[in-house]
């Protein structure tokens, strides 16, 4: 037998275990397994049943992208869910952990599914930009029907085995921790009752209903229309289920095929594909020894309670980590407090949690109105208004007052760590903590590393990131670390566009086609002309429409004008104010330009903003700032990001366009160009 395999024999039921750390991955070594070992059990004219089962932490995770592009190794996996699929005897996939993708697939392929409660099951290719290739998006709508598979497919979300019994994705669950003795004697009764040796793949029952109804498709693409814009996968998913129920299997099988190598040879996938493994490695620092200590943090500190603050504290209060929140008014205090109720309960009502969740996460939070309050917590986060004096006024007075060994963290923006450590005894102790709002819902966090900043207090912070559900990505100091500081000049370009003749919703929608979910102006008018600017002592469009009173969508109007339902419109006000500015500084607004061409002058500066990133050492690895564009400012994952879209566009391009803009390249970027390399390959 393999050595990631094993075969016994109980009774009339033979085992099969596969045991191939870490997630038991369908590589060439898993497959060989599973070959030898079915054929062996086969020929075994003692064994009238098998289980399928994995040692370890879970079910077959999947298929090994890392196989991607490379020549197939025999047995293949299609060969592998072709020979469970023929087998002469009944074969029960027993299920842990996870069976996701290919191992949810090579489910399907089993005569029989049964799971413990605890374990997921689920397709989730569409985030890599493909459609499960194996037959998944053939056998399942088989056993779930047409519907449920289009929803499950396109969202690509693992199922809890409970809710995956009823749906007809599993066919039983059995005890916690006593899989592999009711899988056999699940086994057992299915030799006894004689039970139909039946393929999934041969089941009409479920699919017969939706032939010739191609309206139920294009209503599922009306309805899902915002959240699929821009992307290729799950229009080829539902044109694969759609062929599930008109064609016969054989073809149907071929025109998933068909669709799946559209996509695999696509730059969208490899760039969902870069993008999955970007996330992965951001959590990696490579100077930071393994063996680094982390903290333990049963207490957390949270100074400030509005919207950032607030935000914050629930990430801590959702992991059952108490918060001490700290106001400087009664008033402010309960009305933070008032919002963290109104979000949870928000989530009760849409049956996230329940409301004595809701109540356990509200008892978890211990409000006070003085600093002194935070003197026995792990982990203290400041959350005040960006004002350097203002920060520095309280980390020095943290340095007085919280215990030896307390974590000291700023969720600053902009500002520079080291001259706020540097007003304690302790700069070894703070860290930049930098949260995006909502901060309580956006997954990137960026952790800045002071130039003091201990590997302890480092490795912990990037591992409570890990802890409340975020992305972390290392900073190192400089004004707006990494995702701030590489798209300020996408803003900055933005500016400069309207005043040569480009008009707000030109722009707008240049970005809109490129996949943005909307335009920086858009964005402005959103969050509130009076707020994205405040602090601002020059002159600038923006203050010119607030000294209007145009504030945005609160007040009616700012770059667009909005209606009672703040519907947006071209602002003929806001022309007026851009085109006066513009005479004001002796610029030309005759300037036409087509929508690649504005894209070039918005993001082409963010590329060359992202190379002098790495070249300082902001940021260890160009991925890391893809993943901080993607998750901090919504930059299409489909692109992979501003450094691999980049490359995909070529770097020589790139440095030409620059120029022709008068931007100087970066001198790491006009290196990369000259010598034919790439940042994320």
């Amino acid at each position: 037998m393999s050595e990631v395999g094993t075969c016994e024999v109980d009774g009339e039921v033979g085992i099969l275990c596969i045991d191939n750390p870490p997630v038991n991955a369908l590589g060439i070594a898993t497959r060989r397994a599973l070959d030898g070992g079915l054929r062996g059990l086969f020929r075994d004219d003692a064994v009238k049943a098998i289980v399928l089962m994995c040692a370890g932490r879970t079910f077959f995770a999947g298929a090994d992208i890392s196989e991607f592009g490379q020549p197939i190794r025999e047995p293949g996996l299609l060969d592998v869910l072709a020979l469970i699929e023929n087998a002469p005897k009944p074969i029960i996939a027993a299920i842990h952990g996870t069976a996701l993708g290919g191992g949810y697939e090579l489910a399907l392929v089993c005569h029989h599914r049964i799971a413990v409660p605890s374990s997921k099951v689920g397709l989730p290719e569409v985030a890599l930009g493909l459609l499960p290739g194996a037959g998944g998006t053939q056998r399942l709508p088989r056993i779930v029907g047409i519907e449920s598979a289009l929803e499950i497919i396109t969202g690509g979300k693992p199922i809890a085995a409970p809710v995956a019994c009823r749906l007809g994705m599993l066919d039983a669950l059995v005890g916690e921790g006593r899989l592999r003795e009711d899988a056999i004697a699940y086994a057992r009764k299915v030799v006894a009752d004689n039970v139909p040796l039946v393929r999934v793949r041969d089941r009409q029952d479920k699919i017969a209903s939706a032939r010739g109804k191609s309206d139920l498709y294009s209503n599922f693409l009306e309805k899902n229309a915002r959240d699929f814009r821009g992307f290729k996968a799950p229009f080829n998913i539902v044109k694969a289920i759609e062929a599930a129920a008109e064609l016969p299997f054989d073809q149907s099988i071929a025109r998933e095929r068909e669709l799946f190598l559209e996509l695999v040879s696509s730059t969208q996938s490899a760039a969902q594909r870069y993008y999955f493994f970007a996330e992965r490695e951001a959590a990696k620092i490579p100077d930071l020894p393994k063996s680094t200590a982390t903290m333990p943090i049963a207490s957390a500190g949270v100074i400030g309670a509005g919207t950032m603050g607030g935000g914050i504290a629930m990430n801590f209060l959702n992991v059952g980590i108490p918060v001490t929140l700290v106001e400087t008014s009664e008033s402010a205090l309960d009305h933070g407090i008032r919002v963290i109720r109104r979000n949870y309960e928000a989530s009760a009502a849409k049956g996230r949690m329940t409301s004595d969740e809701v109540e356990q996460r509200m008892g978890l939070i211990r409000p006070e109105l003085a600093l002194d309050a935070l003197s026995e917590v792990d982990l203290v986060i400041e959350a005040v208004f960006e004002e350097m004096a203002i920060k520095k006024g309280i980390f020095a007075r943290l340095d007085e007052i919280a215990k030896p060994g307390a974590i000291l963290a700023s969720n600053t923006s902009f500002l520079d760590i080291d001259e706020i450590a540097a007003v304690t005894a302790r700069p070894e102790s703070v860290v930049g903590l930098h949260f995006f709002s909502p901060a309580n819902v956006m997954r990137l966090l960026e952790v800045v590393r002071g130039a003091r900043t201990s590997n302890e207090v480092l490795a912990t912070a990037m591992s409570l990131a890990r802890m409340i559900g975020k992305v972390p990505v290392l900073a190192g100091v400089c004004h707006g670390f990494i995702a701030n500081r590489v798209m300020a000049v996408r803003g900055e370009a933005a500016n400069a566009l309207i005043l040569h003749g480009a008009t707000p919703q030109e722009v707008d929608a240049a970005l809109w086609d490129y996949g943005f979910a909307m335009g920086p102006f858009q964005m402005i008018d959103l969050v509130g002309l009076d707020v994205v600017g405040r602090g601002e002592t020059e002159r600038t469009v923006r203050s010119d429409l607030v000294a209007l009173g145009r504030l945005g969508q609160k007040s009616g109007g700012g770059f667009y004008d909005y209606d009672d339902r703040r519907k947006a419109t071209p602002s003929p006000a806001a022309a007026k104010v851009i085109a006066a500015f513009a005479a004001f500084n002796g610029v030309s607004d005759d300037e036409q330009l087509t929508r690649e061409q504005i894209v070039a002058r918005l993001l082409y500066p963010v590329v060359n903003e992202g190379a002098k990133v790495i070249e300082e050492g902001i940021a260890i690895r160009a991925s890391d700032i893809d993943v901080a564009c993607i998750l901090g400012y919504n930059w299409p994952v489909y692109t992979g990001g501003p450094m691999f879209w980049a490359d995909t566009v070529g770097l020589s391009t790139i440095v030409a366009g620059l120029e022709s803009m008068g931007i100087e390249p970066a001198a790491l970027l006009r290196d990369k160009a000259t010598s034919n390399t790439c940042f994320t390959r």
